[in-house]
């Protein structure tokens, strides 16, 4: 089988390995510091060397290497266009990455073909070629839940009229499309980093499922929370409520609820637009599903198309610690044709 190299490169570490076309190992993973605020140079000196390491350890001789960004990232031209967790800080302000011509570099650094893409549009060619896709799905949507909420699209030959061959990674018309965290479900609604008031990711990221539980633990409701974080409400975290939702919390249960409908109101407008047999939920938050998947599948049955939702699968992602691999695997063996 062929081989190639998978990277996922975030703000904390750099993973690489090289895997075969079925997504099995073709080697071991390594991981280093990512240094991602410690400059174009450090980053890429440490994107290299993983990268090395992994091309090194591989039974086969690697064919190419995929990344897995976070960020716009523009591969036809070869550059990160925009990514807020990489860059340094110079005089006391942080400089992050805007317009940086990555590929080439890496390229000449690693002696290897680099193919780039945004790390949940990555993780959505993942699924669909690895995971719960199984590699023919019509159309596969997938969201990543964590600090933020990601999404990406991929489309098969049926899902497009025309003359199509494999399936088909929706970028946009300037490779930075696809920001399903960042649609509307409440116009005015809360803010989120991002500058837009009401978005998905304003009630559905990571700090969002907090801020909703401290409100309520704050007001006094009775909670194992309290127990858990040792009286400290600013410790709480998804964890800790997902633990106490297993044994029955009723305010946990309730938090968990309301993030469902809320994600599921988005779900429902993802539906309508792309009518995915597929639609797989990913990423650390989605743990969490045994206690928020019900209020999600109702709440986006109330709003999408009937005919839409009925022949759409709302799924669990089956790769979640490795998703950024796989989906930089998957972009890499896209890459070779």
């Amino acid at each position: 089988m062929r081989c190639v190299v998978g990277v996922d490169l975030g703000g904390t570490n750099v993973r690489a390995q090289a895997l075969y076309e079925d997504g099995s190992p073709a080697g071991s993973r390594f991981e280093n510091e990512s240094l991602a605020q410690r400059g174009t140079e450090r980053i890429l000196d440490q994107v290299a060397l993983t990268v090395k390491q992994a091309v090194s350890a591989s039974a086969t001789p690697p064919l190419g290497v995929g990344m897995a960004i976070p960020g716009h990232i523009d591969d036809a031209a070869g550059v990160v266009r925009w990514a807020p967790n990489f860059g340094e800080t110079i005089d006391g302000v942080f400089h992050y990455w805007q317009n940086v011509p990555m590929k080439a570099d890496l390229e000449a650094r690693t002696g290897t073909k680099i193919t780039m893409a945004n790390d949940a549009n990555a993780a959505a060619m993942g699924e669909y070629m690895f995971g719960s896709g199984e590699g023919k799905a019509n159309c596969l949507v997938m969201l990543t839940l964590g600090t933020g909420i990601g999404g990406g699209v991929v489309l098969g030959p049926r899902s497009v009229q025309g003359s199509v061959t494999g399936p088909l990674l929706l970028v946009g018309g300037n490779m930075g499309g696809v920001e399903l965290g960042h649609t509307t479900v409440l116009r005015g609604g809360l803010d989120c980093n991002a500058g837009t008031y009401g978005a998905v990711e304003a009630y559905c990221q990571r700090d969002a499922i907090i801020r909703r539980v401290t409100h309520k633990m704050r007001r006094g409701r009775q909670t194992v929370l309290f127990e858990y974080a040792e009286g400290d409400i600013a410790k709480v975290t998804p964890k800790m409520l997902s633990q106490a939702a297993a044994e029955g919390d009723a305010l946990s249960l309730e938090v968990w609820r309301e993030f469902g409908e809320w994600l599921g109101a988005g779900v429902a407008n993802f539906i309508n637009i792309f009518a995915p047999d597929k639609l797989a939920i990913g990423g650390q938050v989605a743990k969490a599903h045994p206690y928020f998947m019900d209020a999600l599948k109702n709440e986006a049955q109330n709003s999408a198309i009937p005919s839409l939702f009925g022949d759409c699968s709302i799924v669990i992602a089956q790769h979640m610690e490795d998703a950024g691999l796989l989906g930089g695997a998957a972009l890499a063996l896209q890459a070779l044709g």
